[in-house]
């Protein structure tokens, strides 16, 4: 509760401050309204209790409810064997204070404990206006409204409380895994593709050497330049994805603009150190606006299958990436990368020894946009990466 104060602004201070100090002087106010100066000093303090208890640590709350509930409880019990008893009100503040930790004990506390811990201010509560001098039946009638519709009612109102605080707990967690799912898509998507290509470049070079092929300097030094310029390329976006991550409120400047005219950049790269790469952009989408999540998803899904072509199409000599409206359905986009290499791509259920979770975030982002995905060898030879994504109409517009 401390904490929670501290966090609260200065204006929020005062004025919890100026509540409280007008809830206590109530609370001596109406036990002024005691016949006997004790009895009004031991029914302001046992207001106070009642008040203390609602803004009690949780560690100290059980103790809390109970003190307050015994000493109204008691002082109730005593002044019902006084000659001289209030005539105006029983405590009125007291009164809202144990109907309030009726509701703070079901809302915090696990159903059987919230029973036992409710328990005390409920009988505390309902014993509350026999403190009063007149004995009839409006008092009856009294003690019979909060008995069984004022209490029931404040557990209630706690239960939903604690509903509204499980639904609340939980778009909470999803918020955080969905986050947890971006960055380690984003990671993957510019981290993981840079370090393919240093490992594919380095690999090569040692297969050369291996095979005992002598390589001119002009050769290595374009091997290694590639190699560099990958690891630059991989400190770079690493760089932007820790600067998301410690400001979110910062746009991504590693995420593609509305246009596709990265998508040629994404091949020039991946030709310079594998197999030769062709994108075929269809003509209506060259100068279109498309929705960024659109663009995005498109160059992950060319930017994952070309890195999975360079990781796992033994002998691919040629790839092709096509970019273009479904045909037949101006209101789909097609996007398909292509290959003719040996071996498979990961699916994405290819979890056992870590590969595949490009493919996962793929399906996560393509199925999010009401798109689907899918992989598979081609009927001739080679891999295939297809993913159909849906147009918005006024993207399709001219």
């Amino acid at each position: 509760m401390v904490s929670a104060f501290r966090a609260r602004s200065r204006t929020q201070q005062a004025l919890l401050c100026l509540v409280g100090t007008a809830l206590v002087v109530l609370v001596a106010l109406e036990g002024l309204n005691a016949p006997y100066l004790p009895v009004a000093a031991v029914t302001a303090g046992s207001g106070v209790l009642c008040l203390a208890a609602l803004v009690v640590p949780e560690r100290l709350f059980a103790q809390q409810v109970a003190l307050a509930a015994a000493v109204s409880s008691a002082l109730t019990v005593v002044e019902t064997q006084l000659p001289h008893r209030p005539v105006n009100t029983p405590g009125l503040v007291e009164l809202c204070a144990l109907l309030l930790l009726i509701t703070r004990a079901v809302r915090r506390h696990p159903p059987l404990q919230a029973v036992a811990l409710a328990a005390g201010p409920a009988l505390a509560a309902i014993l509350l206006p026999l403190r009063i001098a007149e004995r009839n039946h409006d008092l009856v009638n009294l003690i019979t409204l909060i008995a069984v519709y004022v209490v029931p009612f404040m557990a209630v109102l706690g239960w939903c409380l604690r509903l509204w605080d499980t639904l609340r707990e939980r778009e909470r967690e999803a918020i955080q895994q969905a986050q947890r799912l971006e960055h380690a898509r984003e990671l993957h998507d510019f981290v993981a593709r840079h370090v393919t290509a240093i490992v594919a470049q380095t690999k090569a070079a040692r297969f050369a050497a291996a095979a005992g092929h002598s390589q001119s300097p002009e050769d290595l030094d374009r091997m290694l330049a590639q190699i560099e310029r990958a690891g630059s390329q991989a400190m770079g976006s690493m760089r932007a994805m820790v600067s998301e991550l410690r400001d979110t409120t910062a746009p991504a400047a590693t995420r593609p603009t509305g246009d596709l005219g990265g998508l040629r950049d994404l091949t020039q790269e991946f030709s310079a150190a594998g197999p030769p790469a062709t994108l075929t952009l269809d003509p209506q989408l060259t100068d279109r606006r498309l929705p960024p999540e659109i663009t995005t998803t498109v160059h992950r899904v060319v930017q994952e299958a070309l890195t999975n072509v360079r990781k796992h199409a033994t002998g691919a000599n040629r790839v092709e990436a096509r970019v273009e409206v479904q045909p037949g359905a101006p209101d789909r986009l097609e996007v398909s990368v292509t290959d003719d290499g040996r071996g498979s791509t990961p699916t994405a259920s290819d979890k056992a020894d870590g590969r595949g979770y490009g493919l996962i975030g793929l399906a996560e982002r393509v199925e999010g946009l009401g798109g689907r995905i899918t992989t598979g060898p081609q009927d001739d030879s080679g891999w295939r990466v297809l993913a159909v994504l849906p147009l918005a109409p006024e993207s399709t517009a001219g």
